[in-house]
């Protein structure tokens, strides 16, 4: 049977947390599907049945502190001489795995999450499917990236797979003489399909923000809800503060969620979900489960909202205060706010679909990536 190994610097601690969840997720996908003996490699957590866990020494007891001061991306933004120092010890503790998992016998493909964590398997010539976010893009704006990730590539047999289509290209120019890239979408869960909006919600005048809060995640809330916001219409906002922020008295803050509460507590009640993100975002998560739970989108013109929301035809994609605003009265006609979650949720289901789809799609490449 093929050996894999998953390695990820993001997973949730406990069923509640929303940190990494879609690493999760895919590793229950994975595991459940019987296509591989499945090892992973990343912070602490419950892992799903079929998993082993593939940590080295202290690996779990550095991996912890590293979350607890907010993850290596958190770290490299904010506090950038320990996150240089972390990045590191990452690296370290990576190729430390890879060479173990090098040494054992059969077929073996490992599965990386974010282009950083290929660096470690320069000198071993294990097969590579690399998951590609929004996050690694900025990743490639760093002097000597590029060449360093080529060098690494130039090794294998490598697919580099973002999670999005409109990010192929940038990795075609990059990358495409010395990998393969294919776009592989994350799965969702099926409890997001399952989820029954009563006609109320169509009507309720509430709206969802689910967002770590930061500035560049809030992006325009503030300053294109000012007015907007307050009174009826109002602003529900949920998601852990990574940044101290002064947010205004039209924002309710909720503070973290996590999925349960979204598909029991929130999703079914609200008119729909609002994005500003100016952050670069590759294919949010929660905007993917809100379509296929049938919420309208209203989301800031970017070029991974205006891939996910097919140029504005499954959602709103928004530039000024003006067009939120038109935006919001549209939504606000429950008609018009059921027919476009209806839209929006028949394209999941057919485009995107649950992990367990995902899981093929997966394994179809694992199987290319060996001789």
């Amino acid at each position: 049977m093929l050996r894999l190994l998953i390695t990820a610097t993001s997973f949730p601690a406990t069923p509640d947390d929303w940190r990494g969840r879609f690493i999760y997720d895919m590793a229950e996908s994975l595991a459940s599907s019987g296509a591989a003996q499945l090892s992973f490699w990343g912070p602490g957590g419950e892992l799903p049945p079929g998993v082993n866990l593939a940590l080295r020494g202290d690996d779990g007891a550095w991996l912890g502190r590293m979350v607890a001061r907010g993850g290596i991306a958190h770290l490299l933004r904010n506090r950038p001489l320990i996150g240089g120092a972390t990045a590191l010890g990452l690296l370290h503790r990576l190729r430390r795995v890879y060479q173990h998992f090098a040494a054992g016998s059969g077929p073996a493909v490992v599965h990386v999450n974010w282009l950083q964590n290929m660096l470690p398997l320069k000198g071993l010539r294990l097969p590579a499917l690399v998951t590609v976010l929004g996050s690694d893009l900025a990743l490639l704006r760093l002097p000597g990236m590029v060449p360093m990730l080529r060098a690494v590539l130039r090794e294998r047999q490598a697919i580099l797979a973002p999670n999005a289509e409109w990010m192929a290209p940038m990795l075609q120019r990059h990358f495409g003489d010395v990998a393969e890239i294919r776009a592989i979408p994350f799965g969702i869960h099926p409890r997001w399909f399952a989820i029954e909006r009563p006609p109320v919600a169509a009507a309720s005048s509430k709206w969802l923000v689910v967002s770590r809060v930061t500035s560049a995640k809030l992006g325009h809330l503030v300053e294109w809800g000012e007015g907007v916001f307050g009174g009826d219409r109002q602003l529900h906002l949920l998601g852990p503060m990574q940044e101290a922020l002064e947010l205004p008295g039209w924002v309710h803050y909720h503070g973290p969620t996590h999925p349960q509460a979204l598909a029991e507590d929130w999703f079914p009640r609200v008119q729909g979900l609002l994005t500003l993100s100016t952050h670069d975002e590759g294919r949010p998560q929660v905007m993917i489960e809100a379509m296929a739970a049938g919420l309208p989108i209203i989301a800031s013109d970017l070029p991974a909202h205006r891939d996910l929301l097919q140029e504005g035809a499954l959602g709103r994609l928004v530039d000024s205060q003006q067009g939120l605003v038109r935006a919001l009265n549209e939504f606000a006609c429950p008609v018009a706010n059921c027919a476009q979650g209806e839209r929006a949720a028949a394209w999941v289901q057919q485009e995107i679909g649950t992990w367990r789809d995902a899981a093929q799609r997966y394994g179809q490449a694992y199987r290319d990536l060996l001789p």
